[in-house]
């Protein structure tokens, strides 16, 4: 099985809520990094780091396949 394949395959349910929340995780400290407001350093970097964090776990969840 090739990524192609594995990244078009069905995805298990647990993994589907995990690839729902790592979006939210981005999206939220998208957010917070674009903020025009002055934030303290703690919270960019808190928020760089969940960026990231979020990043990978979506890729990993989409990467499951469910096997048949």
């Amino acid at each position: 099985m090739n990524i192609f394949q594995r990244l078009t395959a069905a995805t298990p349910s647990f993994f589907k809520k995990v690839r729902t929340i790592s979006l939210i995780l981005v999206a939220a400290s998208g957010a917070i990094l674009a903020a025009p407001v002055v934030l303290p350093a703690i919270v960019m970097q808190v928020a760089g780091y969940l960026a990231v964090a979020g990043t990978v776990a979506t890729a990993v969840s989409q990467a499951a396949v469910k096997k048949e």
